[in-house]
């Protein structure tokens, strides 16, 4: 028998790598789900960057019940449904089909492994380090004790769903063996141990670190896999500085090479139909600037920083004037560049799925969300 993940397990799944709690500003009340609901069978979950009528007629062919976007569906509010539009005409077949959407945007940005981790890493920069912060995560202790034959399961479990990521490390704990002790009482269905009888179990605590915004997530990981009705474990808020999230990336080229040679590396490495530039065509570059969507106000940013060259899309007239003046190179291989987000979201939710043993099938959107043609 076919067993199929729940919406709001697999939404949980997405949410352990990026959570709400990451995006920006006035961003947080326009992500999540906006359409249809989560408390159902998953069978398909289609991953696309844009939620447009021919993405929804997709989604229908395909028998999707559930679609992933990273720009929201709704981005404004929506005063009226008018199914003479195509805008009331998407809502309404997805309303009759029970497509739910779920929308993922600047926090799927800040994400680690997100849309400006990929561009950087399909882009071949290296050593990359946030370009734009925008938050410090308070970062929490977690204790907990479990039976040494079930220790390795929730060190995973936790790990899974990032405690224990320091810097460019996972699944970071540190383990001590001692003696748990305890008496069942009435009404206990003990794992181990007998009611009304003192039991000592060899037991490993285990203890790491993650970020605030985790903790709930860490704690079902855990209780998932611990074998105990009844499970001990501590919080602690810490003071140490937290890790930063935050929007863009910035780091260098393996080999530096002359900017007109970037540029078709740029159109190249992100298979976009077109790229435009800003600055002298034989200037060289190695530290680049990266990121995603539009990044008109972070121009001063890159320049600051000692980007040679700063990569983002949908760059206006006059802001590329100040880059020129400025000495920044720019390349610009427009907002639909940041479609690298599909395979990555659709690559993790795949292997959520797989380790849990779902039958539910996740694949990438096949149409082009892209409006512009070039001639």
């Amino acid at each position: 028998m076919s067993k199929f993940a729940s919406g709001q397990t697999l939404i949980q799944a997405f949410e352990a790598w990026s959570p709400k709690s990451l995006a920006i500003g006035d961003d947080r009340n326009k992500i999540g789900l906006q359409l249809g609901t989560l408390n159902k069978p998953v069978k398909k979950v289609m991953v696309t960057l844009d939620v447009l009528e021919n993405v929804v007629d997709e989604a229908i062919a395909q028998g999707v019940d559930l679609i992933i976007a990273h720009h929201p569906m709704m981005f404004h509010p929506v005063k009226r449904i008018d199914t003479d539009t195509a805008r009331g005409r998407m809502i309404e077949k997805c309303l009759r089909q029970g497509i739910a959407v779920y929308a993922a945007h600047t926090n799927l940005d800040v994400a680690v492994g997100g849309v400006n981790d990929r561009l950087a890493e399909v882009l071949g920069v290296e050593d990359t380090e946030i370009f734009i912060p925008t938050q410090e995560r308070k970062l929490v202790k977690f204790a907990v004790y479990v039976p040494e034959s079930h220790a390795e399961a929730v060190r995973q479990a936790l790990g899974d769903v990032g405690a224990g990521h320091i810097g460019r490390y996972s699944h970071c704990s540190f383990n001590s063996r001692g003696t748990g002790m305890f008496l069942p009482g009435e009404g206990t269905n003990p794992h181990i141990g007998t009611k009304g009888k003192w039991e000592r179990v060899e037991e490993v605590k285990i203890e790491t670190i993650l970020p605030e915004e985790l903790t709930n997530q860490a704690i079902a990981a855990m209780k998932r896999v611990h074998p105990y009705e009844e499970v001990a474990y501590d919080l602690y808020a810490l003071q140490n500085e937290g890790d930063f999230a935050g929007v863009g990336r910035i780091g260098e080229l393996s080999e530096p090479m002359p900017l007109h040679q970037f540029a078709t590396h740029v159109k190249t490495r992100l298979q976009v139909r077109g790229v435009r530039f800003v600055g002298q065509a034989d200037a060289i570059v190695k530290k680049v600037a990266v990121l995603g969507g539009d990044g008109n106000k972070f121009m001063s940013t890159a320049k600051r920083k000692g980007a040679d060259v700063y990569v983002t899309g949908d760059v206006y007239f006059h802001t590329a004037h100040e880059a020129w003046m400025d000495g920044l190179n720019v390349v610009d291989p427009g907002h639909y560049a940041e479609k690298v987000m599909k395979e990555e979201v659709s690559r993790r939710l795949n292997a959520f799925v797989a380790a849990q043993g779902y039958d539910t099938e996740v694949f990438v959107s096949k149409t082009n969300t892209d409006p512009f043609h070039f001639v």
